[in-house]
């Protein structure tokens, strides 16, 4: 037999169990539709022998007891009936049950398959490399970016040139805000006083004299 006849004959298969499946369901639903109806019919039975015996239960007593009798009857059958109908309803969920962790199994199955075909050509070790082989192909772009960065920077510029020009660009702001407010600031002020005399010279002493004589005078006066 060819591996195409063997394919189709395990496909087959695999279809006639699972419409083994499907017609079991079907056919214990159709039953119990079934029973449901005859549930109904008998309730209606009972009703109506209920109500014979209800209308003649004083009139004709021989004719009540026969219809109470006749819905004794009818009640231990309907109690028949619900009996056979909760054992197919448990019969469904079982198969229904079943079924469903045939699926479940199946389709586990197939995940497995799955990752093991995944997984076929991967190994710890390779897995391993790679990621060695991307830390340093990282490593080296790192390293490119740094030398472009590097190349890119300026050069050959002179640092007391540039702290000259700062110092002018600082002494340009001070003279615009003398211009704008009218005043010296303190510190250019401390730069711009004479420098101090080294010792006392003999016109600095007189003139010191005269300035607290008179301050003298002046609190005299007052």
């Amino acid at each position: 037999m060819s591996g195409w006849g063997l394919g189709s004959l395990w496909g087959g298969n695999a279809a006639k169990k699972k419409d083994s499946t499907k017609n079991a369901i079907l056919g214990l639903r159709s039953t119990l539709d079934m029973l449901s109806k005859r549930e109904k019919h008998l309730q209606n039975q009972m009703d109506e022998q209920d109500a014979i015996a209800r209308k003649n239960v004083n009139s004709n007593k021989t004719l009540a007891k026969a219809a109470l009798r006749r819905k004794k009857a009818f009640e231990h059958q309907l109690e028949q009936t619900a009996a056979q109908m909760m054992t197919v309803e448990r019969e469904i969920g079982s198969i229904e049950s079943a079924n469903i962790n045939k699926e479940t199994l199946d389709a586990m199955k197939n995940a497995s398959k799955a990752m093991k075909t995944i997984h076929g050509g991967l190994t710890v070790d390779q897995v391993d490399q790679t990621m060695e082989d991307l830390r340093e192909q990282h490593a080296v772009g790192e390293e490119i970016a740094e030398a472009l960065t590097q190349g890119a920077q300026t050069t050959g510029v002179d640092e007391d040139e540039l702290d000259e020009e700062l110092a002018e660009l600082q002494q340009e702001q001070l003279d615009e805000r003398m211009l704008k407010t009218g005043s010296v600031p303190v510190s250019d002020q401390i730069q711009r006083m004479p420098n101090a005399p080294t010792k006392n010279t003999p016109n600095a002493e007189e003139d010191d004299e005269e300035a607290e004589l008179r301050k003298l005078q002046a609190e005299m006066a007052m």
